[in-house]
């Protein structure tokens, strides 16, 4: 969501983020509503489409806040699938002709080497989220 709403703002994107943030750190789903409240008042006469896009999702934004703070803060720091493809699209776009077919696959090949080592990497902030997920699914956790 912080994304999508990103691709609204223009200018003052630290300060548009910092205020999203405000949203989904929040520590109950009644709290992230009224954070919600506060930055339409401050945002949407420059960027009536943000909060809109908020409300719209809502329903499918509330099970976030059922999980404690640590999981969340798991779930909103790491996409594993968006980083490669970010990955990939830098390398793509730096090489716009490819001589053949195989040349595209050696690349991708030789940049997701590069990105799996990435993601032996510990996750910041981990420990706690494990044991979070540990108590939260106490009979389906098996690493």
């Amino acid at each position: 969501m912080v994304r999508n709403s990103v691709a609204f703002v223009s200018w003052q994107r630290k300060q548009v983020c910092a205020d999203l943030k405000t949203i989904y750190s929040s520590a109950t789903e009644w709290e992230a509503e009224f954070n919600l409240e506060l930055f339409a008042q401050k945002w949407d006469k420059q960027y009536p489409s943000i909060s809109k896009s908020w409300r719209s999702h809502w329903v499918n934004l509330i099970p976030f806040f059922a999980f404690p703070p640590e999981i969340r803060r798991v779930i909103y720091t790491t996409n594993a699938v968006e980083s490669m493809n970010s990955s990939l699209g830098k390398v793509i776009t730096s090489q716009q002709i490819f001589p053949s077919d195989e040349a595209a696959f050696k690349v991708v090949y030789l940049v997701m080497g590069n990105i799996s080592q990435q993601w032996t990497m510990p996750i910041k902030d981990g420990k706690p989220a494990l044991n979070r997920f540990a108590i939260f699914f106490e009979d389906g956790l098996h690493l």
